[in-house]
């Protein structure tokens, strides 16, 4: 566990392990949860489809393609205890692949229209 007050900045890095300097990293989605084993039922959505969605969330500059520096404010989840669990899912791609997701950056997903 990590500890940090309540609306301190809490800085994060994502790294990839891997030998191979072509790969580049890419961070999609980043859920909160107040228990480590329901990610969608009272989650918080910090990062959606590489979009933010809390206006706390800050993306640093990395000098390496295979890493990912950011930070967000703490909180705590109202009537729960004062545990935040994060879920984030990243994407690998091969740098300079710019029809890769990596390269698409925030994506807005359009709704479906439903048949009649």
């Amino acid at each position: 566990p990590y500890y940090v007050g309540i609306n301190q900045n809490l800085y994060l890095e994502a790294s990839l392990r891997s030998s191979d300097p072509s790969l580049k990293l890419f961070l999609d989605t980043c859920v909160a949860s107040p228990t480590p084993h329901n990610f969608t039922t009272g989650s918080y959505v910090l990062i959606k489809n590489g979009c933010a969605k809390d206006p706390t969330y800050y993306e640093y500059y990395s000098p390496h393609r295979h890493s990912i520096r950011f930070k967000f404010n703490a909180f705590q989840f109202i009537r729960s205890n004062p545990e935040v669990y994060l879920q984030c899912e990243l994407v690998v791609c091969r740098a300079y692949d710019y029809s890769s997701r990596c390269y698409q950056g925030c994506v807005h997903r359009s709704k479906r229209e439903a048949s009649s």
